[in-house]
């Protein structure tokens, strides 16, 4: 049975409790959010995780830092090194995206050696395994693969299930940047040639009956997501999401826990109504975003472009950040990058609980605050979202730590406010 179908009956399990403990939630009112679907808690069955978490609506807004080695750097060193710092700056999950060396070693140490939920794309392995080939039996294969993850302890993985051909007929007329999900296009392409529909599509059941095997959370896929501010919630984006609002049900149907993968890139302005309409057409289940970014014209600093639109997605009621690092569109992101992206990330999502009110969310802004005002500088630096950065830069100041900052001095208005409140 799996975690889902024993929320649905009644039982709080040991996963319920200790994600209940965590938020400071009822466990019952979240048993009932994860038997209703709108909150999911990824957790193989075979490895027990140190830190888990829960993922949807009433939950804090969690981060997912993507790491994986690349054909251009296939080291795992390097990526099990850029997993600490990730795990360090605060991310709740991680991915493996790895694309590049032994992928079945790099995804097996990450799940033996990570504290955190791990998460796939097993797509990316038939890619590199296949050489970017076409084969006849895709779907066979892609059933062995997600076996094989779900055996090696992988708690949720990304399955584009809803590329369809309907969904991609107006790609190419439509779009300015296409396909720009690498599994997607992947399925685009093997669709044409095959002249097949998609077997993740039509053999959804069966995907279904294999991530139930192994307790997996469905994440599925926006394999036709926006690559530009141009086409957001075009034809195909919004096809896609319709037909993951189908597959979620059935999803649920059979027992397992689903979440759902949205853009990408998107105006402002788009961000509120896309997020509504993907908690209408998807029952609720928690909505798994990539920024959004909200502009194309800032590579070098797009951390910065997706906390923008990941505060006002999660704000309209998006319950998962994609982390996006300042290497995003350029190059194999660095061990400060992915600090940097997981921080940005994380204050966006930070910045969104407080407006929706999570439990504890204003009182960490409170005590902060509070620290300030009194100049008890550790105390800061132990509430920052990043100490290190904090106390590095009070650090360079050169002043003793009963001074204010260098950029008042003795015109600072907290210690003049402090010494007058003294005379009165």
């Amino acid at each position: 049975m799996t975690l889902l179908e024993e929320a649905r009956q009644g039982k709080v399990t040991e996963e319920i409790e200790r994600v209940a403990a965590l938020e400071h939630v009822d466990s019952e009112w979240l048993r009932n959010r994860v038997a209703s679907g709108k909150v999911v808690i990824p957790a193989n069955r075979h490895r027990r995780l140190e830190k888990i978490c829960g993922i949807g609506a009433g939950l804090k807004t969690k981060v997912n830092a993507n790491i994986g080695s690349s054909p251009f750097n296939p080291c795992p060193e390097a990526e099990e090194r850029k997993l600490r710092v990730a795990e360090d700056a605060g991310a709740d999950t991680v991915m493996d995206l790895s694309t590049g060396g032994d992928l079945n070693e790099m995804r097996q140490h990450v799940a033996r050696t990570t504290r955190i939920p791990l998460g796939t794309v097993p797509i990316y392995q038939y890619m590199v395994d296949y050489k970017n080939s076409c084969k006849p039996d895709l779907g066979n294969l892609m059933l062995e693969y997600l076996d094989q993850h779900g055996k090696d302890g992988v708690d949720f993985v990304t399955v584009h299930c809803g590329v369809t051909r309907q969904a991609i007929e107006s790609i190419e007329e439509e779009r300015l940047t296409g396909i720009v999900s690498r599994g997607g296009a992947f399925l685009a392409r093997w669709m044409r040639e095959m002249n097949e529909e998609n077997p993740l599509y039509s053999r959804f059941d069966e995907v279904c009956d294999v991530l139930a095997q192994h307790e997996m959370t469905l994440s599925l896929g926006d394999g036709l997501r926006s690559g530009c501010i141009h086409d957001a919630n075009d034809r195909a984006m919004i096809h896609e999401m319709l037909t993951l609002g189908a597959l979620a049900r059935r999803a649920r149907a059979k027992g397992v826990q689903v979440m759902i993968e949205g853009p990408g890139h998107m105006a402002v302005n788009q961000i509120e109504a896309n997020v509504r309409l993907q908690k209408q057409v998807c029952d609720g289940a928690p909505y798994y975003v990539l920024g959004p970014l909200v502009t194309d014209i800032a590579p070098g600093y797009d951390h910065i472009t997706s906390a923008i639109g990941g505060t006002l997605a999660a704000i309209a009621g998006a319950d998962y950040l994609c982390y996006v690092t300042p290497a995003e569109h350029l190059r194999l992101p660095t061990l400060e990058d992915v600090r940097n992206g997981v921080i940005a990330s994380r204050i966006a999502a930070h910045a969104a609980d407080i407006v929706k009110g999570i439990a504890g969310a204003s009182e960490w802004d409170d005590q902060m605050s509070k620290a300030r005002k009194s100049f008890k500088w550790e105390d800061m630096f132990a509430l920052a979202i990043d100490p290190e950065t904090a106390r590095a830069m009070r650090k360079e100041s050169g002043l003793s730590q009963d001074e204010m900052c260098t950029m008042c001095g003795d015109y600072c208005s907290m210690r003049q406010g402090t010494q007058t409140a003294r005379k009165n």
